[in-house]
């Protein structure tokens, strides 16, 4: 079940990596971005997606834009939650 879950993360992935990256040059855009206020939302979603995909595997984006006195504090407690 934890591969099935891997996987599918990976995949999402590398499925916004590559809407990001614009290989299809504009062509196959969910909203096109000359649309007034939305027309960006699919990049920002496509971006809060690899962010995420990247902190499941271990990689914290987020840690790169923090203070470095923040940075000194313990993270905040979790509880892990096992759904296995």
């Amino acid at each position: 079940m934890k591969l099935l879950r891997d996987l599918l993360v990976l995949a999402s992935g590398i499925l916004s990596a590559l809407y990001l990256l614009n290989i299809g040059f504009g062509v196959a855009e969910f909203i096109p971005d000359n649309v007034p206020i939305f027309g960006n939302l699919d990049e920002a979603a496509a971006t809060g997606l690899l962010i995420n995909c990247l902190a499941y595997f271990g990689l914290n984006v987020g840690q790169l834009f923090r203070r470095k006195d923040e940075a000194a504090k313990p993270p905040p407690k979790t509880h892990d939650i096992d759904a296995s």
